[in-house]
């Protein structure tokens, strides 16, 4: 196989080729060291290439057998594998402990070849650290591929592998796929197990994923990862079957609510108006009930979540496990600045977050409980030029100016963090200048059969496949 065949290919058709005996898995990884050698310069989106990729294991057989993937750095572990968190204050971290997510990974033939770039501690929009540097978009350099799941995102949309690891606290998987043209689902809070050390992580907000670029092989990612297991906080309803049939199953007719209003301090742009009105046009035509609805939820709310004591804490737990002090030489400027402000805070500040978690899940719950799905924007604008008020590394930002601008841009993204509800972002638009827009659909908790036929739908009848960016693997 040549690499401009392979960077063609979505991961349930290399898998295909493997079990045909027309592909080993050997050769897909030594095409994916192959393609990180191209671009990786360009991109910044890989920082470790495992040495030793071509003797990883997996197991034989599974639906991705022999598939190329990557670890984000920061979630979910390998065990004895470096995890630094885009941090100089984890610099040299080797977990211990193998995620269920990986033995869930291995155990569906993919083999995990290296880690993707993170903001420091997964904690911006933006994919730049002083530890690693800034991470570009594969359609234009000059723009941030997002965050917190950047790496990721930028090495799937250059073709280093189909598809790759990442993790969602308030849009990080959804966020990227928006800017960088792909497909980001972030399932229902307990539908992929954070054990056996990270159940319910972050007040439940955090999920484990895969960035990808194909409906079907989310469908059969979520076949793979999903399910309990002993420790987790709670079991939620279990699919009625795989969710690779429901590839194949009708949809329906839904009730469709329709986001054309800003929720935050963020601006609509014109162009991602656009495309959410011409999708919402195409739901109708589907034979969907439309209906416009309002903002769910109050932006203060939000932003009250993202400065907690428990940060401080936390922080200062794993400064002591490393060896390290908390400095301007082992935190970012507003990563310090966040920490020395949550620090301040009283403990009680911790048990008032769970009252407006509560309060957020009524309200929004409340709102939107008439419809089936609703279409938001992933995102109000597109992709950012790197720095500004969105970068951690930015010394003039105070704590409570880049929480405001955070929770702003993720208006449509952390609300449904909260709710625990899956969420969907399609590359369903382009921008005159031909940028990705991402459009999210959100399904009711526990339902992400509904969306993977939804979206099956909508690439059917709108495909993104045929759309290159700028810095693709092949190319030369």
């Amino acid at each position: 196989m040549r690499l401009s065949e392979y960077v063609e290919y979505d991961a349930t058709t290399l898998a295909s080729l493997v079990r045909a005996g027309e592909v080993r898995p050997l050769e897909l990884t030594q095409l994916a060291r192959e393609a990180h050698e191209e671009v990786n310069r360009r991109i910044n989106a890989v920082i470790e290439f495992y040495e030793d990729a071509e003797t990883v294991a997996s197991a034989e057989g599974g639906l991705f057998h022999g598939v190329p993937f990557l670890r984000k750095d920061i979630g979910a572990t390998e065990a004895g594998r470096l995890q630094e968190k885009g941090s100089r204050l984890f610099k040299g971290f080797r977990p211990q402990t193998d995620s269920y997510f990986f033995r869930r990974a291995r155990a569906g033939g993919l083999r995990c070849l290296g880690r993707t770039t993170t903001p420091e501690l997964g904690s911006t929009i933006m994919t730049e650290s002083i530890l690693n540097g800034i991470t570009g978009n594969p359609w234009d350099l000059e723009r941030s591929a997002g965050g917190s799941s950047g790496g990721a995102a930028a090495a799937v949309a250059a073709g280093i592998t189909p598809i790759a690891h990442g993790s969602d606290g308030g849009g990080s998987t959804r966020i990227p796929a928006s800017w960088c043209g792909l497909v980001g689902l972030n399932p229902s809070r307990g539908r992929i197990s954070g054990g056996p050390d990270r159940q319910d992580a972050g007040f439940g907000l955090v999920r484990e994923f895969v960035l990808c670029r194909t409906v079907r092989d989310m469908a059969a990612a979520l076949d793979i990862f999903s399910g309990p297991h002993p420790g987790d906080p709670f079991i939620i309803v279990q699919p009625n079957r795989p969710y690779v049939e429901e590839l194949s199953r009708p949809t329906g007719r839904l009730r469709v609510g329709v986001a054309r209003t800003s929720w935050g301090a963020v601006n609509l742009d014109p162009e991602v108006l656009h495309a959410v009105e011409a999708a919402a046009t195409l739901l109708q035509e589907m034979g969907h009930t439309i209906t416009d609805i309002d903002p769910p939820y109050e932006p203060a709310e939000y932003s009250r979540l993202y400065l907690a004591p428990t940060t401080a804490s936390s922080l200062e737990e794993a400064a002591l496990a490393m060896g390290r002090t908390i400095t301007a030489d082992t935190l970012e400027p507003v990563s310090l600045k966040r920490y020395e402000f949550s620090r301040d805070l009283p403990l009680s500040r911790a048990v008032d977050l769970q009252e407006v978690l509560r309060r957020m899940r009524f309200c929004v719950g409340e709102a939107i409980h008439a419809f089936d799905i609703l279409l938001t924007p992933t995102m109000p604008i597109v992709a950012v030029p790197h720095g500004g008020i969105y970068s951690a590394t930015n010394p003039a930002v105070s704590a409570e100016e880049y929480v405001e601008a955070d929770t702003g841009i993720c208006q449509y993204t952390g609300v449904f963090n909260v709710t625990g509800q899956p969420s969907v972002s399609l590359p369903l638009a382009q921008s005159a200048s031909g940028l990705p827009i991402g459009l999210q659909i959100v399904g009711r908790f526990g339902d992400e059969a509904t969306l993977i036929r939804v979206a099956r739908d909508l690439e059917e009848a709108r495909p993104w496949g045929d759309r290159r960016p700028n810095v693709r693997a092949g190319n030369s």
